[in-house]
């Protein structure tokens, strides 16, 4: 393991120190906090996220009982190394890192991409994985999961218009409570006022698009082979990642739980975050 149980025990976000381990030539930086021991929490992060795109009202109230890590996947903020052209190649990636660390069992939380690369690496290592929460996500081949490509740039068109950051288009809608939403959000991921992360370059967030695409028009994975406990949630108007294909990801795992929350969007997590953060922690906890 990279860190000692005499390390003070960090159970906010936006303290957790940044570090780094190396794993098949690429330096991968994460961050820790909560206790240590037991199985870990990986967080697997979206489209173009650092470690700086997680919102600490999901993470701090899981880090409380749960050692929770973040990271940057290859090619992205402080990580070495160039983005992969597939999702299954970003699954490995994320293997290379977590075996590095030491563990052979973990849970996972992700959202977005990260749920993308989540179910690749269950289907490629079914044993690493005790327990899934995939958030704003669809599985490989899922209908119309292709074009978040145009759905990103016109939402990064219109937020440069309106001075706006992207997600707050992108994650919520744009009625008075998705509005009020998106602004708290961008807000609490400002938290975090040192040591912050290096934003992703354009190369990068490129290249993971062009991923999520392939993602999206190859054939399906063969989901029944997710047998371990899994949480599945959404707004009830993703535009991102239609809401419908979470409805998809619950039909194909067999056993899974289904949380759609009303009047909200890609984000509806964190529109959410008071009712979903204690659920999350629940259901990572049984």
């Amino acid at each position: 393991m990279s860190s000692t149980n005499s390390e003070p025990l960090v159970t906010s976000y936006a303290q957790a120190p940044t570090k780094t381990i190396t794993a098949g030539g690429t330096t991968y930086a994460y961050r820790e906090l909560g206790p240590k021991g037991g199985i870990p929490v990986i967080f697997f992060v979206h489209l173009a996220a650092t470690l700086d795109n997680w919102d600490p009202r999901i993470v701090d109230p899981i880090a409380q009982t749960r050692h929770v890590i973040t990271f940057d996947n290859a090619g992205v903020g402080a990580s070495s190394g160039t983005v992969p052209p597939t999702i299954e190649e970003a699954a490995a990636d994320a293997y290379a890192f977590i075996t590095a660390l030491g563990f052979d069992t973990i849970d996972i939380f992700s959202f977005s991409m990260g749920g993308m690369i989540a179910q690749d690496l269950v289907v490629a290592h079914p044993t690493l994985v005790r327990k899934l929460i995939l958030t704003g996500t669809g599985p490989r081949g899922g209908k119309d999961m292709d074009k978040v490509v145009r759905v990103t740039y016109w939402d990064i068109l219109r937020s440069v218009l309106t001075r706006s950051d992207p997600k707050e288009f992108l994650f919520f809608n744009r009625d008075e409570v998705g509005k009020k939403a998106g602004k708290a959000f961008v807000e609490r991921l400002e938290e975090r006022t040192t040591g912050r992360d290096k934003p992703i370059s354009t190369k990068a967030f490129r290249a993971q698009l062009q991923a999520i695409q392939r993602f999206g028009r190859s054939q399906p994975s063969d989901l029944s082979r997710i047998t371990q406990p899994t949480l599945i949630a959404n707004g009830d108007n993703d535009r991102m990642v239609p809401s419908v294909l979470s409805r998809d990801l619950h039909s194909r795992i067999a056993g899974s739980e289904l949380i759609i929350y009303p009047n909200s969007g890609h984000g509806g997590i964190f529109q959410y975050w008071e009712t979903f953060a204690p659920v999350a922690a629940t259901f990572l906890a049984k």
